[in-house]
């Protein structure tokens, strides 16, 4: 049994190693995941006229789980780091945003990848999925004029 099996699936944050995909079982893993969310979609929001365009309350209650999802469901490339922490392949990186609720999005890669002068193009591409699947999203630049995604709930999902 694969170690993702025993602990669950998690989807890919950009944070961690690589998800191996031995005979595409990643991909199906994936796929399962996300068609398993959008039903929750549809049975909890049954009076929505577009209920898999709204985030479910398990989503806004683990943003970080759900972008990256449909992030990776998407077909969209994650960044991953080695045992030591080295980044070693360019995608997207969903961490924390220091607002309850909220994440960011970023283009990563290791040193020389040219991430950085992908990210706006790749950002883009990411916020187009993340907007279709419901979620408020705003491009912001930060230190060394870097661009990243806030993403939030939709107005009026918070509690």
């Amino acid at each position: 049994m694969s170690a993702s099996r025993e602990e669950g699936f998690a989807p890919a944050t950009g944070d961690g190693p690589m998800a191996p995909d031995a005979a595409g079982d990643r991909a199906l893993e994936v796929r399962a995941a996300f068609e398993a969310m959008l039903q929750i979609r549809r049975v909890t929001r049954p009076e929505h006229p577009d209920p898999e365009s709204v985030p479910a309350s398990w989503e806004l209650r683990q943003p970080l789980r759900a972008v990256a999802l449909a992030l990776e469901a998407a077909g969209t490339a994650a960044s991953a780091v080695d045992l030591s922490g080295t980044r070693t392949a360019t995608g997207y990186r969903v961490c924390g945003s220091g607002v309850p609720g909220s994440v960011r999005v970023e283009w990563a890669g290791p040193p020389g990848s040219g991430a950085a002068h992908a990210e706006e193009e790749a950002l883009a591409g990411c916020a187009t999925v993340l907007r279709r699947m419901g979620w408020t999203v705003l491009l912001y630049r930060g230190p060394r004029r870097r661009r990243f995604l806030e993403v939030e709930p939709p107005p009026g999902a918070r509690s």
